[in-house]
């Protein structure tokens, strides 16, 4: 099954454009180009499109716990869940792509706790998800990845 880089968070944007440039380096180089992007992790999510059945990459920051691998649905802090969340919401069995490694995980929603514990931890990584929860009424959720 091929798989579709798609900039969901904004698919109106000219292609090739930045986040798909930043999969293409990632995929070609295994990581080693665009594992570390703007000074943070990144990692490769794949998921399954809960409408067409096709998969889509997404580039997302993520932190680590012991394993647990987290990242946040910010979408900008648009009024609604970013396309790749409402994906594996549908779909939890997601791959990913942690610099050259590759493997399965189950997603699932961060508990109200986690969400709590995990945020402060999120925001030090990248402090605009502050910024994006304050332009959305929507508590941004963060998604627990589990191998």
């Amino acid at each position: 099954m091929q798989t579709i880089d798609v900039d969901w968070d904004h698919p109106a944007d000219p292609l090739p454009g930045p986040r798909l440039d930043h999969v293409r380096a990632y995929v070609t180089t295994a990581g080693t180009d665009g594992h570390l992007w703007h000074g943070v992790p990144t990692l490769l999510l794949t998921t399954l499109d809960r409408t067409t059945g096709r998969t889509a990459r997404t580039p997302l920051i993520y932190g680590d716990d012991e394993g647990v691998l987290i990242v946040v649905a910010a979408g900008y802090g648009s009024p609604d869940h970013p396309a790749w969340y409402r994906n594996l919401t549908a779909h939890p069995e997601v791959r990913l792509q942690v610099g050259a490694t590759h493997f399965t995980a189950t997603a699932r929603t961060a508990t109200p706790e986690e969400r709590e514990t995990y945020w402060e931890m999120m925001t030090g990584l990248w402090p605009a998800y502050d910024d994006d929860q304050a332009r959305t009424a929507r508590e941004i959720p963060l998604v627990m990845l589990e191998r």
